[in-house]
């Protein structure tokens, strides 16, 4: 990957035995469109024991290594930015393929001296792969316009990102929407375009995994949501407690119903708690129509909807009882690191 001169765009790609996974993402960088301008790319693995480096350095990124107590992306990409030579910098997880024309395509909007992120469409490359898989390719489905925060895979102004130090490495999960928080504060603008960006490979094919990463997605919630408690310009705050609320729900019913019929010596509470269950899934199949055409999707994702509030409140109050002993809990982690 030739360059020449100060480089247009700086990518960031970030890994942790991705394996060819990496190997796949690298090379949908190299065959992007042009956009008229040298790119340079740089790989920062945590502590790969893969040869993911190798493969990298094989493919022309420029590699940095780190190797923190508490690894986390946040790390990873705040090395990268801080290296880059570029005024825009794309931030990509190692296990991503970049769309050939998202670049060039969105590099624009970037004009505007207040948009300071853009983002497009990220979409799984395997839903048929699991159930885990075909159902949260649709949690990457999002209405286009100004948002609250982006993903980990984002075009964003260098500039904006010294404004506010960029990531916070503390942070195990959530760091996206904890800077894109502080970029609106600074008066920036976070725009999602309607356009392919990514393509992703969860490759969640167990529910252990599944488990972990709405588990982790429970933690990210509270710990963002406390540090902007307060605030003019709260985030996820709404979203902790409604959480709270949904999951001890589906545990008083889930739990309730049965031990009701049992002490009860009757099914009618077990056929109410199912009976109350299924409304709750159609009602949200329904809601859900705009991101899928087909019924069986939305009702399975409708299903997820429901059923991942239990371990996001488990990371919720796992984070609270960290929190309590002055503990900090490292990086969750549910994917597998790919055969060689």
């Amino acid at each position: 990957m030739p360059e020449t001169g100060r480089p247009k765009l700086s990518v960031v790609v970030i890994g942790r035995n991705e394996g060819e996974r990496l190997v796949r993402c690298l090379e949908s960088v190299r065959d992007m469109a042009p956009i008229g301008g040298p790119v340079e790319v740089l790989y920062v693995d945590s502590d790969s024991t893969d040869g993911s480096t190798g493969r990298a350095a094989e493919l022309g990124a420029r590699i940095l290594e780190v190797r923190p107590a508490r690894p986390s992306a946040a790390i990873g990409r705040n090395a990268g930015w801080r290296e880059a030579r570029a005024d825009v910098v794309l931030f990509l997880d190692g296990d991503t393929v970049l769309d050939p024309d998202f670049v060039a395509a969105s590099l624009p909007e970037l004009d505007d001296p207040s948009v300071a992120v853009v983002w497009g469409h990220r979409r799984e490359i395997h839903p048929e792969a699991s159930i885990y898989n075909r159902v949260l390719d649709l949690d990457w489905v999002y209405a286009p316009g100004e948002t609250e925060f982006c993903g980990g895979d984002a075009l964003m102004r260098r500039s904006a990102l010294e404004q506010v130090d960029g990531f916070d490495d503390e942070l195990i999960a959530g760091e996206e929407p904890d800077v894109c928080r502080r970029l609106r504060a600074h008066g920036f603008t976070i725009l999602h375009v309607d356009r392919p960006m990514t393509g992703h490979d969860l490759a969640i094919t167990r529910f252990s995994q599944y488990w972990r990463r709405a588990e982790r997605a429970g933690h990210a919630y509270a710990e963002v949501a406390a540090r902007f408690r307060g605030t003019d310009l709260p985030l996820w705050d709404s979203e902790v407690k409604r959480n709270r609320i949904h999951g001890f729900g589906l545990l008083a019913i889930t739990t309730g119903a049965p031990l009701a019929s049992l002490l009860s010596t009757s099914i009618w509470p077990l056929l109410g708690g199912l009976a109350l269950l299924a409304i709750l899934v159609a009602r949200t199949a329904g809601r859900v129509a705009w991101k899928s055409t087909d019924p069986l999707t939305r009702s399975l994702y409708a299903v997820h909807s429901h059923l991942q509030q239990i371990p996001i409140l488990v990371g919720q109050l796992r984070f609270a009882r960290d929190r309590r002993a002055g503990r900090r809990r490292d990086l969750i982690e549910y994917k597998e690191a790919p055969s060689r």
